[in-house]
């Protein structure tokens, strides 16, 4: 046997195992229809603690070419405004998704908000302690002709667990359900207030998403933030 053709045998060898590993590796089962299916209109109340959702006020207007994508990539969408008794509000915004594998950048605040001709003046990462656990968080603060200043937290899970943004922790994420032979679905959480007092926006936003987890079943604390799942290491109350 010449040098030439072993060097083509373990190559055609090589190429027919990466195939087959491809195609072993390929997940095929989507997480979504393995669970209870998720009507967010229903499983997000419309009032708890000292929140109630306020007809008269809708969340954030979105351009219709953002919303032609929104809808293309994400199964279902909930936006509401929330009062307290001070007449604080927050905005509530969440797209879920049965396939969390597609490229979902186009939602992320990060560039949703510049589409609608808001500016992104910061980004940041936080924690939002809870009493089930923490949360990885995306902090943004925006402002629309320097008239409108509104501030943002947002997360994002894939499947049960929450990731921040969609950089590499999403992909491993992926990477987990994939691994599994699953596809894993997922949605993008997100809240905001109208305040030129970053701050004490931020603070009302988890103080909004503390009563919002308290309120829910702890399958939907799962769902919504991955909150329950062995994997998440609880916080005492007294801690907050």
């Amino acid at each position: 046997m010449t040098k030439s053709l072993m060097i083509g045998l373990i190559l055609g060898a090589l190429m027919v195992l990466a195939s087959g590993l491809t195609k072993v590796m390929t997940p095929t089962v989507h997480l979504s229809k393995s669970r209870p299916a998720l009507e967010l209109g229903t499983a997000i109340p419309l009032q708890f603690g000292e929140w109630k959702e306020e007809k008269n006020l809708a969340s954030v207007v979105v351009n219709p070419q953002v919303e032609a994508n929104i809808k293309k990539i994400y199964a279902q969408t909930l936006s509401r405004t929330y009062i307290n008794s001070n007449g604080e509000r927050i905005m509530l915004s969440i797209a879920y998704g049965n396939d969390q594998r597609d490229a979902v950048q186009v939602h992320y605040p990060e560039v949703c908000y510049p589409a609608q001709g808001f500016q992104v003046i910061s980004s940041r990462q936080g924690v939002l302690v809870t009493a089930q656990g923490t949360i990885p968080v995306q902090r943004l603060e925006t402002n629309f002709s320097n008239k409108r200043f509104e501030p943002v937290t947002y997360w994002t899970t894939v499947g049960d667990e929450t990731v921040t943004g969609g950089g590499i922790s999403k992909k491993i994420a992926e990477m987990r359900y994939g691994l599994k032979g699953e596809i894993p679905d997922g949605l993008l959480f997100r809240i905001s207030s109208i305040d030129t007092d970053t701050q004490a926006a931020f603070a009302l936003q988890d103080s909004f998403a503390k009563a919002l987890l308290n309120e829910l079943q702890p399958d939907m604390r799962l769902r919504l933030a991955g909150l329950g799942s062995p994997s998440k290491v609880s916080v005492k109350a007294d801690d907050l």
